[in-house]
C-alpha cells in the first residue's frame, strides 16, 4: 500500500518566465530536502511536463504532510523585498491529488509506473480540473474518501486565504520547528510568528494532519 501524489501547477501558461523558473528551482530543492528526511527510497518525487510533478510515498500516512510541505514551499515564493510584513499575495499554487492503493509496477520514471494508487491519483486530478478544489484524496474506502474530501475542501478554503507570510510560517512548522526557531529562521519576533500561525489556521491544520495519519495507519497502511 503506497500513496501517489499527482499535481499540476495552476494556470502555468500565464506565469512570467522568472516565476516559472523560481517555482521549478524551488520544487527541485524541496524534493531533495524531503527525500533526505526519509529512509532510502521511501519517497520519490519527479517533475514532468515542466509544470507538473508526481511522487511515490511508501508510507501513505506521510502523504498529506509531504503535499503540504511542497505546497507551502511554493506558496511562500515572492519577489518583493521592501515591505516589512511580507504579506504578499501568493503567485503560485498547485492542484494536488493523493491516491492511496497498491502498486503493480514501479519504473525509474514515476509516470511509467502503474497500479491502483497511480490510477486513483491521476483520475482524481483530472476530476479536479473542473472543480474548485486544490487538494483531494482517493482510496478504495469510500468512508475515508468522504471524511477527508470534506476536510480537504475546508483546508483549501483556509489555504486560499494565506499570504506568502502565512505560508512561510506553516512551511517551517511542518518541519517541526518551535515558534522561537521559526522566528530565528525568518528573522521576525516570536509574537509575529504566533500571529501568523493563528492567521494561517495552523491549529486546525495540525489536528487534520494527526487525524489523517491515524486513520491511514489504522485503516490502510497496515492493510494486507
Amino acid at each position: 500500500m503506497i500513496a501517489v501524489l499527482t499535481a499540476d501547477l495552476i494556470d502555468s501558461s500565464l506565469y512570467e518566465e522568472k516565476v516559472l523558473k523560481q517555482v521549478l528551482d524551488t520544487l527541485k530543492q524541496e524534493f531533495k530536502g524531503i527525500t533526505n528526511e526519509y529512509e532510502s527510497n521511501e519517497v520519490r518525487l519527479q517533475i514532468y511536463r515542466g509544470d507538473s510533478f508526481q511522487g511515490i510515498i511508501k508510507s501513505p500516512e506521510n502523504a498529506l504532510k509531504i503535499a503540504l510541505q511542497i505546497k507551502t514551499a511554493i506558496n511562500r515564493i515572492h519577489f518583493k523585498e521592501t515591505v516589512k510584513s511580507k504579506a504578499y499575495s501568493k503567485i503560485a499554487d498547485f492542484k494536488i491529488a493523493i491516491g492511496i492503493g497498491e502498486q503493480d509496477l514501479e519504473r525509474e520514471a514515476i509516470s511509467e509506473s502503474n497500479g491502483p494508487a497511480f490510477q486513483y491519483s491521476g483520475r482524481t486530478l483530472d476530476e479536479m480540473k473542473s472543480e474548485h478544489r486544490k487538494t483531494k484524496l482517493k482510496t478504495d474506502v469510500e468512508e475515508i474518501n468522504n471524511e477527508f474530501n470534506t476536510s480537504l475542501f475546508l483546508l483549501d478554503t483556509i489555504t486560499d486565504k494565506w499570504s506568502t507570510a502565512s505560508a512561510e510560517v506553516v512551511y517551517y512548522l511542518l518541519k517541526d520547528l518551535k515558534e522561537r526557531e521559526v522566528a530565528a529562521a525568518i528573522n521576525i519576533s516570536q509574537s509575529a510568528v504566533n500571529q501568523r500561525k493563528k492567521a494561517a489556521g495552523w491549529d486546525a491544520i495540525s489536528v487534520l494532519l494527526d487525524r489523517y495519519r491515524d486513520v491511514i495507519i489504522n485503516n490502510l497502511a497496515n492493510k494486507k
